[in-house]
C-alpha cells in the first residue's frame, strides 16, 4: 500500500506532529469523505511507501530521521506570490528545504512541481520563463525531474477568478513553454514532465510521465502494483493506486487555485478540531462510527 500524503490537504505543513503520532501508533483512521460514518483503518505493516506532497516541506525536515518507512516527495514551488498564495513561507526557505531533503533522500526520492501554471496580466509568459529558469538554477544538482501543470477550472478557481484573472492557453502558449521550460530543464540537467495533461509537450523536449508509474512504484517498493488509482478517474492517468490521508477543507495555505478547498470557513473550523492525539486527522472517533480495516494491495 502506498499512502498519499495528501492530495486533499497539506498534512507535512500543518499536521506533521500528528502525522508523525500515527506513524508511532502504528495505524492511522480516516473518514470516507462520501459516507463520513465509514472510517479506514490503515494499519502501518501494510504500507510499503510514503508518497509526500507539500508545499512547505520544512515541518518534517527534522523527523524525516525517525520515519522508517521509504519515502517520496512532490514538492510544489510556484512564481506567485502573495496575492495567490498568501499564507506560504518565503519561497527561498522552500528551496533551501528541497535541497535538504534531497541531501537526506536523493534526488530521484524527490520531484518539484511548477503547478499550477495560469497566466495573467500580472504573471505572463515571460515572468514563468524567468521564474522557472531560475527555480532550475538553484536547484541544479539537487532535483532531477520537475512536473509541471496547468490550471483547471475547479470550483475554487471560478470563484477566485477575481483574484486570478488568468485567460486561456493558446497554442503559441503552449510552444512557448514548452520549449522555454525544456531548454532551462536541460541546461540543469533535469527532466521536465506533465502527468495527465490533455496538451501533449512532447514535441517541444518534455516527457509524458507519472506521478506514480508502475515502474517507479516497483522501483521505490519493490512489489508490483496493477491497480489504477480510482481516485483521478481520468482515463489518461496511468498513477498507481495510492490511499489518501487527508480531509477536503483543511488546508490554512488558501492558495486561490486550490482543487482541494472550497470554504475558508470551513477550513478554520477543521482547523480548530484537529488534535494531534487522535488517530483521525479532524476530528475525534464517535460511537456510530464504522470502522473497517483497509487491506494492503
Amino acid at each position: 500500500m502506498i499512502l498519499n500524503i495528501s492530495g486533499r490537504t497539506d498534512i507535512v505543513a500543518f499536521y506533521s506532529d500528528w502525522l508523525m503520532n500515527r506513524l508511532n501508533a502504528g495505524f492511522i483512521d480516516v473518514r470516507n469523505p462520501f459516507n463520513p460514518k465509514l472510517v479506514s483503518r490503515i494499519n502501518l505493516d501494510d504500507v510499503d511507501l510514503l508518497f509526500f506532497c507539500t508545499k512547505n516541506p520544512i515541518p518534517i525536515l527534522d523527523k524525516l530521521k525517525d520515519i522508517r518507512k521509504p519515502v517520496y516527495f512532490h514538492i510544489t514551488l510556484t512564481s506567485y506570490k502573495k496575492d495567490i498564495e498568501p499564507n506560504l513561507p518565503p519561497k527561498k526557505d522552500i528551496i533551501e528545504a528541497i535541497k535538504k531533503i534531497s541531501d537526506i533522500i536523493g534526488k530521484d526520492n524527490i520531484v518539484v512541481r511548477y503547478d499550477p501554471v495560469f497566466i495573467s496580466n500580472k504573471y505572463t509568459l515571460e515572468y514563468h520563463k524567468k521564474t522557472f529558469e531560475k527555480i532550475c538554477e538553484l536547484l541544479d544538482g539537487y532535483v532531477s525531474k520537475i512536473l509541471i501543470s496547468f490550471i483547471d477550472d475547479y470550483k475554487n478557481v471560478k470563484k477566485n477568478y477575481h483574484i486570478l484573472k488568468y485567460r486561456s492557453f493558446t497554442k503559441s502558449d503552449y510552444q512557448d513553454i514548452g520549449i522555454s521550460f525544456s531548454e532551462s530543464a536541460k541546461k540543469h540537467n533535469m527532466l521536465v514532465y506533465t502527468c495527465n495533461e490533455k496538451e501533449d509537450l512532447t514535441e517541444y523536449g518534455f516527457i509524458k510521465d507519472n506521478c506514480m508509474s508502475k515502474e517507479l512504484a516497483y522501483k521505490l517498493t519493490g512489489k508490483i502494483y496493477k491497480k489504477k488509482w480510482k481516485a483521478r478517474k481520468d482515463l489518461v492517468c496511468e498513477c498507481v493506486e495510492m490511499v489518501d490521508i487527508g480531509v477536503y477543507n483543511s488546508c490554512k495555505h488558501f492558495c486561490k487555485y486550490c482543487y482541494a478547498n472550497y470554504d475558508e470557513n470551513q477550513v478554520n473550523n477543521n482547523y480548530k478540531n484537529h488534535n494531534p492525539n487522535s488517530s483521525l486527522l479532524i476530528g475525534e472517533l464517535e460511537k456510530d462510527d464504522i470502522i473497517k480495516i483497509r487491506t494492503s494491495n
